[in-house]
């Protein structure tokens, strides 16, 4: 049998830097919720939206990326289409499978609300490239799940 986990106190610099990573959450949100609102979309139909430019995808990995049940991805998806930002497609790999891709209008609302974010880009801007690919590093390291 395994010992149990000993939950000690983080440290000063661990909060400080838990509340530091909690405000640029907020920060990011906030912005990309207004980002959204001025396109006429929600936050989730503009993260949809900008997956789908990415790549076509098949809605069950859409409800993954987004952590939420397929059927809301269906009505994202509904949503997007009767507004001719997504539409649906076969899967040529298997033609049972339905993908939603982003349209030639999808892909322009995308880019224009990636360019719309300020918040990550400007402070960023500040930073060295050294200083970028450190920071980049540290929360890849973070994310892993090892």
């Amino acid at each position: 049998m395994a010992a149990p986990r000993t939950s000690r106190r983080p440290d000063a610099l661990t909060l400080e830097v838990v509340e530091l990573i909690g405000a640029v959450v907020a920060r990011y949100h906030e912005e990309y919720e207004e980002a959204a609102a001025g396109h006429a979309l929600t936050g989730a139909q503009a993260r949809l939206l900008s997956l789908l430019s990415l790549e076509p995808l098949p809605m069950r990995q859409l409800a993954r990326r987004l952590k939420c049940e397929p059927s809301n991805v269906t009505g994202i998806v509904d949503r997007l289409e009767a507004r001719g930002l997504v539409e649906r497609r076969p899967d040529p790999a298997d033609r049972r499978v339905k993908l939603a891709a982003a349209t030639v209008e999808g892909r322009r609302v995308a880019r224009s609300l990636q360019d719309s974010l300020r918040f990550a880009r400007e402070p960023l801007a500040g930073l060295t490239e050294e200083e970028r690919v450190a920071l980049r590093d540290a929360l890849r390291r973070m994310l892993r799940e090892d």
